[in-house]
């Protein structure tokens, strides 16, 4: 299960995506994500399935490694379908007891799996062809107008840039203090909720303290460096929009407008 888990990896190829700037990627995404709670109809998923399997292709990144990160919010996913499934009231097409299905509940429960399961692969797709480095450029970028009302637009970039960076260190880590412990004796799968909580101890304790460690050295190697946030800091390598990036942008605004007019005939024909 651990190995399931790829949010925050990158995954190095030869694609167009790849070479994107990280502020077309980031657009893209956001766009991406707002575009599938809008639409209240399959015939708007098809249109954001066209779009999510044409950037899947031009990423080159192997379908299997992109779906094996909903392995991890399997429980998750099954939890907000069965609760739009058995708790919308509608038109009633199955009871027992106090167990009921509705035509509105399976319409919910179809459109909340299908959000969620492009969602995550959406999401994921970014981490996947950029690095942590251009994610910080791009996000510290797209934030820059924030700085004239006195938010650390530097600092917020270079958090969530070592909090992706540190996710697939930290379940390594646990992959390696799991299997210590299991060729110890310790059992994680085995019996109830309790004893199963009971068991991640001896798992949590050595984890967090070997976090804390690694948070520690990279203080320690950030102060001896000098770092002192990102006043007056220039880029070796600064973003600058190229072609392939202009044309991405105009791909981003096609897709926006075709969910504009796809939810306008929604609302006049549907």
């Amino acid at each position: 299960m651990i190995r399931d888990i790829t949010i925050g990896q990158y995954y190095p190829a030869e694609s167009i995506l790849h070479r994107l700037d990280p502020r077309v990627k980031l657009i893209g995404t956001f766009a991406f994500i707002i575009s599938l709670f809008v639409f209240n109809s399959f015939y708007g998923y098809i249109a954001v399935t066209l779009f999510l399997g044409s950037v899947i292709w031009l990423s080159k990144v192997p379908l299997p490694f992109i779906m094996r990160g909903l392995k991890a919010v399997v429980a998750l996913m099954l939890f907000a379908v069965g609760f739009n499934l058995f708790l919308t009231p509608g038109t009633e097409i199955f009871r027992l007891g106090f167990i009921k299905i509705t035509i509105e509940g399976l319409r919910m429960a179809a459109f909340m799996g299908i959000r969620l399961t492009f969602l995550i692969l959406g999401s994921s797709l970014m981490t996947f062809t950029t690095t942590p480095n251009h994610l910080t450029d791009g996000l510290e970028k797209i934030m820059w107008p924030l700085r004239h009302i006195k938010v650390p637009v530097h600092e917020i970039a270079m958090m969530m840039s070592i909090a992706l960076r540190f996710i697939p260190i930290l379940l390594e880590e646990t992959d390696i203090i799991m299997k210590a412990q299991m060729a110890r004796g310790a059992d994680f799968e085995s019996g109830g909720i309790l004893k199963r909580a009971k068991s991640l101890v001896p798992l949590l304790v050595p984890l967090f303290v070997s976090a804390f460690r690694r948070a520690n050295d990279l203080a320690m190697a950030m102060e001896a460096r000098c770092y002192q946030g990102g006043e007056g800091r220039t880029k070796m390598k600064p973003l600058k929009y190229k072609s392939r990036d202009y044309i991405a942008l105009c791909v981003i605004a096609l897709y926006g407008a075709a969910v504009i007019g796809i939810k306008v005939i929604e609302k006049l024909y549907l």
